[in-house]
């Protein structure tokens, strides 16, 4: 399985019960746009003509201990979000769906980012972007920093002056912060930089 950043997954042609149930029992990684974040934290979607419910706690790996804000919870609003299915309830009058990001980043930490090492290049996302560096998806919506300093071989007055939100770019693994997340670096594969960008769609927004 192919672990992407949110926005660069594979929307299935068409969200049906039958695919779903098949999703569910697979374990696979979808993709839709959350409609809405209600008043009990829950994400909602809309997969074809089936209502989906992602529950607080499945939002994002983190979540049960306190450590991702419900600020980056509803920033999902209106934007790509994965999912593993969870469950779908059929006793109503129309079947709903139970998702779970969570599910997914673990499996993505698990099963992808976890086996990887210093020096290793993996294709993201630029997310946001801040002074000291941008903040980069490196699959299912986890985050890793691209430092200022690992922007260029020279001075830059900005990361935009390099990257910009939505952009697809390789990036190189440098080390892991004290909480285990990947810092980033693009410096050392500025020579082949026109090699690596044949291979993705620049400046597409998400």
């Amino acid at each position: 399985m192919e672990y992407r950043a949110e926005g660069a997954q594979r929307f299935p042609t068409s969200y049906t019960l039958d695919a779903l149930r098949r999703a569910m029992a697979a374990g696979d990684i979808l993709e839709s746009r959350a409609l809405s974040f209600d008043s009990e934290k829950r994400l909602h979607f809309r997969l074809g003509e089936i209502e989906a419910i992602m529950p607080y706690e499945e939002c994002a790996d983190g979540v049960r201990e306190g450590a991702v804000r419900d600020i980056a919870l509803i920033t999902r609003v209106g934007r790509p979000a994965c999912f593993t299915v969870m469950e779908i309830d059929e006793q109503g009058a129309a079947p709903v769906a139970l998702l779970s990001r969570t599910q997914a980043q673990q499996r993505c930490k698990a099963e992808y980012l976890d086996l990887l090492l210093p020096g290793d290049i993996l294709p993201c996302i630029v997310t946001h972007i801040e002074p000291f560096g941008a903040f980069c998806d490196v699959g299912c919506g986890i985050s890793a920093l691209l430092p200022i300093d690992c922007m260029s071989v020279s001075r830059i007055s900005s990361p935009a002056d390099r990257v910009s939100v939505g952009q697809q770019i390789l990036c190189a693994i440098k080390s892991r912060d004290a909480q285990g997340r990947f810092v980033l670096t693009i410096r050392e594969l500025l020579g082949t930089w026109a090699e690596n960008a044949a291979a993705f769609t620049v400046g597409e927004t998400v």
